[in-house]
C-alpha cells in the first residue's frame, strides 16, 4: 500500500471494528477508529488502536528458527521445510498419520484462509488428531447445537435491536465483546436497549463492568448454572410462560424437558445457587411478560463443569418461551451462503471420530484439548509424536499446563506458526514466522461471513496494508509448502495441490519479485466471493472501503425451514443430554457439601487480550495478575491487601499477591488468565512480568472433562487459599507452582 491512511478492520476479536490506519515507509504509524464504518461507526477498543505496537516489536520472528538444545539458529525456509517434511514422512510411515497432530488457536479463526489451509494440510496427512482452542471456552455451544439443531455452527443470537429483556449469565461483553456475535461498542448497545424501555439483567458471581452498565445484577454461586436454568424453566412452566403451540411446530421433546425441570423449584435450587427464590420468580415474570426476551451466556457458563447442560437448558427456555426465531428474541443469521446446509451435505465439521484416550467424540472435527497431554504421553497406536501449533499458545490457555509442558518436551517434532516465540514456541523444534493481520488481505471470518453472526450484517474486504519486512509468510502459503515438503496433497487432492502450486508460482513470478513464494490471497478471496454471488474482492475493497450492508436479519426464518436434524425439527431432548442431566442429583448434593469452600473464576481487563498482548509496554499496566478476594473472605483467612497467597487445587499451587474486591460474591475468588510468561524465551517484555498462569490449577485428563463437549473445567472450581508460606519477596514466586 502507498503511504497514507487506509480503511481496514481489526481481526483480534469478533467485533471486527472498522479502522483507519496510517502507513508511512511500509510501517503502520497510527490507528484511529473508522467513523464512517457501516457497522462499528467510530468504535474501537484500546487493544485495536495499539495493536501495531505488538506487530512492530523487535521480538517478531523474522525468519524460520530451529532450536538446537537451548540455542536458536536461523535457518532458510528450504531447510526448515525439508527437515519438517522429512520428519512428517517418517512418522506417517512408521507410526501412522494420527501420530501427527495440530492445535488450532483462536488467532487462526479470525482469518479466512488460515484455518482452511491448516485443515487442508492435516487432511492431506490423513490425520484425525486435531485439537482446538474451542475446547477451552466454547465447545459446549457447538456440541449442543449439533445435537439440537443438526449443525454445530447454528448459533442463535439475541436480537439486540428489538428486545425488551436481556438476561446475561456468566458473560461480560463490555470487556470481552460478544461471543460469536459481532456487536461493536457493547456498552452503548446495552444503553440503547435500556433507553427504549428494555431491561438488562446480569447474573454473575462478580458485579462486572457489564453489570454496572446494565444496572441490574444478581449474584450466583460459581458453577451452579444448570440449577439456575432448571429453576428458571420450572418456574416458567408454573407461571404459564410455555408457548406450547409455537414450540410444537418448531421442536420435538417438549414434554421430556419440562418433566426434567419440574422437580427443580426455585427454593430447591437456591440451596446451591444462592439466588433467592423470590428473585428468580421475579426474573421469570419479567422475562415472560416482556415483548421479546432472551437469555444469553458465554465463557463463565461454558467453562464450568456442566457447560453443555447449561447451554442446552438456555436454548430450551428461549424456544419454549416463544422467543426463538422471533423478532426481539433470538435469531439465526444467514451468511453469504447457507453454510450449515453446505457443511452437512459435504461432511464439514460433522465428523464422528472417537478419541484414543477416553473415547470422546470430536466436536467441530477436533478432539478435547484436555486429552492432548495423555495422547502424547500414553504409548500405543495413534500416539501423538508430532504437533503443529497454529495461531495459539496452549501452554498458557490449556488445563494442567505444567503436565502439558512435560508432554510437549517429549515430542519428536513440535512446530509453531506464530508472530512470536511464545511459551509454546520456546519448546518448539521449529518456529515458522507468520504475517500479521496488517500484512495480509482478508474478509470477515467465518462467523460473520458464512453465518451472518453480526448485529448488522455487512461485508468488507481489506487489502494488506504493509509488506512483511523480512521472511514472514502467510499461513495458507506455509501449509501449501508443508504439503509439498511432506509428500502429501492439500485436502488429499493431487489436483488441488497442483492447482494451488501453479497459482503460487504464477503469482510469485508476476507480483513478488525478490520475495518468497506466496499464494495470490486476494484472488482466492475474490473467488470465494464470486462463488457466493458477492462482488469481487477489488470491487468490495475499492467501492465500499467502510463496508457494504447486507439484508437485515429476518424473524420466523429458521425453525421451520433451516433445521438440519434428521426430522427437520429442533430436538429438545437428545439422549446424550438427557443422560448427562440424570447425574445432576449427585452434582446437587456435592454442591451442597461445598457450600463453605472458595471457588475460583477468571477475570478479564480491557487493556489486554488473552495470552499474547503482554509483550508491549502499552499493554502491561501492571507487572502481575492478582488473586481477587472479597474482604470478608480475606479477613477470615488472615490475608491483607497486597500480601502473597498460595492458591491450591489437587493439580497445582500458584503464588501471587492478593487484592481485595468488594464486587465479588463472598466465597468467590478471581484470577485473571493469560499470564505466566517467565519461560518464554522470545518475549523480552512479557518474560519480565511476574504473573502466574491460572490454568496450572485446572485438571486435565479423561476423568476430568465434561463428557458431552470434552471441555475442561476452567472456571468455578474449588481452591484453597492461604497466606504464602515461607519467603515473601517476589523472588520466591513465579509463573510455575512452587516446589
Amino acid at each position: 500500500m502507498p503511504d497514507g491512511t487506509h480503511s481496514t478492520f481489526c481481526r483480534i476479536c469478533e467485533a471486527l471494528c472498522g479502522l483507519q490506519v496510517t502507513v508511512e515507509d511500509n510501517r503502520v504509524v497510527e490507528i484511529h477508529p473508522d467513523a464512517e464504518h457501516v457497522a462499528t461507526r467510530g468504535f474501537s477498543c484500546p487493544k485495536g488502536l495499539k495493536q501495531h505496537r505488538l506487530y512492530g516489536s523487535p521480538d517478531r520472528v523474522k525468519w524460520p528458527m530451529k532450536r538446537l538444545g537451548q540455542r536458536w539458529e536461523r535457518v532458510t525456509w528450504a531447510q526448515a521445510l525439508e527437515e519438517i517434511g522429512n520428519k512428517v514422512k517418517q512418522l506417517r510411515r512408521d507410526l501412522g498419520p494420527d501420530s501427527i497432530a495440530m492445535y488450532v488457536g483462536t488467532a487462526a479463526g479470525f482469518g479466512v484462509l488460515h484455518p482452511v489451509f491448516a485443515q487442508g494440510f492435516m487432511t492431506g496427512v490423513g490425520s484425525r488428531s486435531m485439537y482446538a482452542s474451542a475446547t477451552q471456552d466454547c465447545s459446549n455451544k457447538f456440541a449442543v447445537a449439533n445435537l439440537i439443531y443438526g449443525f454445530p455452527f447454528t448459533q442463535p443470537f439475541p436480537d439486540l435491536d428489538h428486545m425488551r429483556c436481556l438476561i446475561i449469565v456468566g458473560a461480560n461483553p463490555v470487556i470481552s465483546k460478544w461471543s460469536f456475535l459481532q456487536v461493536p461498542n457493547p456498552a452503548r448497545t446495552l444503553q440503547e436497549l435500556k433507553a427504549r424501555g428494555g431491561r438488562v439483567i446480569v447474573i454473575d458471581p462478580r458485579r462486572t463492568e457489564t453489570a454496572r452498565v446494565a444496572g441490574e445484577h444478581h449474584f450466583i454461586r460459581p458453577d451452579t448454572d444448570p440449577f439456575f436454568y432448571l429453576a428458571f424453566l420450572s418456574e416458567l412452566e408454573r407461571q404459564g410462560g410455555v408457548d406450547r403451540e409455537r414450540a410444537s411446530k418448531q421442536a420435538e421433546g417438549l414434554d421430556e424437558v419440562l418433566a426434567l425441570a419440574r422437580p427443580w423449584t426455585p427454593e430447591r435450587c437456591e440451596l446451591v445457587t444462592s439466588l433467592p427464590a423470590a428473585t428468580l420468580r421475579e426474573l421469570v415474570r419479567v422475562f415472560r411478560t416482556s415483548k421479546g426476551a432472551a437469555l444469553y451466556s458465554s465463557t463463565g457458563v461454558n467453562m464450568g463443569s456442566n457447560g453443555s447442560l447449561s447451554f442446552w437448558l438456555q436454548e430450551c427456555i428461549n424456544l419454549l418461551s416463544g422467543n426463538l426465531d422471533r423478532r426481539g428474541g433470538t435469531l439465526v443469521g444467514r451468511g453469504v451462503i447457507d453454510f450449515p446446509a453446505f457443511g452437512k451435505k459435504n461432511g464439514v465439521l460433522t465428523r464422528t471420530d472417537r478419541s484414543r484416550i477416553g473415547d470422546f467424540g470430536s466436536v467441530n472435527d477436533a478432539f478435547p484439548g484436555g486429552l492432548l497431554a495423555d495422547e502424547i504421553l500414553t504409548p500405543g497406536a495413534r500416539q501423538v509424536r508430532a504437533l503443529f501449533v497454529t495461531g495459539g499458545n496452549p501452554l498458557i490457555t490449556m488445563a494442567n499446563a505444567g503436565r502439558l509442558k512435560k508432554a510437549f518436551e517429549s515430542l519428536e517434532l513440535l512446530v509453531t506458526l506464530d508472530l512470536f516465540r511464545n511459551e509454546t514456541g520456546s519448546l518448539a523444534h521449529y518456529v515458522l514466522p507468520a504475517t500479521s493481520p496488517f500484512e495480509r488481505p482478508d474478509l470477515p471470518f467465518i462467523f460473520p461471513l458464512m453465518l451472518g453472526l453480526q448485529r448488522n450484517p455487512y461485508l468488507q474486504a481489506t487489502r494488506a496494508l504493509v509488506e512483511p519486512t523480512d521472511e514472514q509468510r502467510d499461513e495458507a502459503s506455509i501449509y501449501l509448502e508443508l504439503c509439498r515438503a511432506s509428500g502429501v496433497n492439500l485436502f488429499g487432492s493431487a489436483a488441488a495441490q497442483r492447482l494451488f502450486e501453479s497459482m503460487m508460482a504464477v503469482h510469485s513470478r508476476l507480483h513478488r519479485s525478490g520475495r518468497l513464494r506466496a499464494l495470490p490471497q486476494e484472488a482466492l478471496l475474490s473467488l470465494l466471493l464470486r462463488l457466493t454471488g458477492q462482488p469481487a474482492f477489488d470491487a468490495l475493497a475499492d467501492d465500499h472501503p467502510h463496508g457494504k450492508l447486507r439484508d437485515a436479519h429476518a424473524s420466523d426464518d429458521f425453525a421451520e425451514t433451516r433445521v438440519l436434524t434428521a426430522t427437520r425439527k429442533i430436538q429438545l431432548a437428545p439422549q446424550p443430554l438427557l443422560d448427562a442431566a440424570r447425574k445432576l442429583e449427585g452434582v446437587f448434593e456435592a454442591e451442597k457439601a461445598l457450600a463453605g469452600e472458595l471457588k475460583l473464576i477468571t477475570k478479564r481487563a480491557v487493556q489486554t487480550h488473552n495470552s499474547w498482548t503482554h509483550n508491549a509496554e502499552e499493554f502491561v499496566h501492571e507487572k502481575t495478575n492478582h488473586l481477587y478476594l472479597h474482604p470478608s473472605d480475606a479477613e477470615a483467612r488472615g490475608i491483607t491487601d497486597g500480601a502473597l497467597v498460595d492458591v491450591s487445587t489437587d493439580t497445582a499451587t500458584v503464588r501471587l499477591p492478593a487484592k481485595l474486591l468488594g464486587d465479588l460474591m463472598p466465597g468467590t475468588v478471581a484470577l485473571p488468565h493469560g499470564w505466566g510468561h517467565q519461560h518464554a524465551t522470545g518475549l523480552s517484555i512479557a518474560s519480565k512480568t511476574r504473573g502466574v498462569n491460572v490454568n496450572l490449577l485446572a485438571a486435565d485428563g479423561p476423568d476430568r472433562l465434561e463428557r458431552v463437549s470434552g471441555m475442561a473445567h476452567l472456571t468455578g472450581f474449588v481452591v484453597e487459599v492461604k497466606p504464602a508460606a515461607g519467603p515473601q519477596d517476589p523472588s520466591s514466586w513465579s509463573g510455575l507452582p512452587p516446589t
